[in-house]
């Protein structure tokens, strides 16, 4: 469900702390390797820490607006589907998807068996990481954003949030994926 009428756990402090907008402002250059991080894999229940996918696969981290499990944001909520959608045509490229979320622990149980995530999704309550990506933020949580990471862990392509071009589409980050195989 996209959106329900159960406001329960909106208003708590992560919701306060990112209020004030804060427009996106990631400064990684193309081409060097991005900040590592560790945290949560809900769907798999372990614990997944970025530089351990260095010089293996590639990886997509899809930074996504989720306020609580039962508040999605309505751009967000369409990307969320269609990744999880087309979460093989990443695999079967040897692509691994990591979806970030503000929401808790307990919250994120709750995503994931609700859309049936199939791909990990990643929990940041402090919303440590998304500060670190500088992705900004705006009424009660951190913005979207995509990044496309090579095998090396450089970074290739981003997409940041803007209400012209609220995320980067299934097609075109597979397309830079293509670029990454064909350079």
């Amino acid at each position: 469900m996209l959106i329900s009428n159960d406001f329960s756990g909106l208003f708590n402090e992560r919701f306060f702390r990112n209020f004030l907008p804060i427009p996106a402002a990631n400064q990684i250059p193309i081409g060097f390797l991005t900040p590592d991080f560790q945290l949560p894999d809900i769907t798999n229940n372990t614990l997944i820490k970025l530089s351990n996918y260095r010089n293996k696969q590639p990886l997509l981290l899809a930074f996504m607006r989720i306020f609580t499990e039962k508040q999605y944001c309505p751009l967000c909520f369409p990307h969320i589907k269609s990744l999880n959608e087309n979460y093989e045509q990443f695999q079967n490229r040897g692509i691994e998807v990591l979806m970030i979320t503000s929401t808790d622990e307990r919250q994120s149980q709750i995503v994931v068996r609700d859309l049936g995530l199939k791909m990990p999704l990643l929990s940041d309550p402090t919303c440590r990481v998304f500060r670190t990506y500088n992705v900004g933020q705006a009424l009660g949580a951190p913005l979207p954003a995509q990044f496309v990471l090579d095998q090396e862990g450089r970074l290739r392509y981003k997409h940041l949030f803007s209400f012209l071009d609220h995320n980067a589409s299934v097609e075109k980050l597979l397309e830079q994926y293509n670029a990454i195989a064909n350079s």
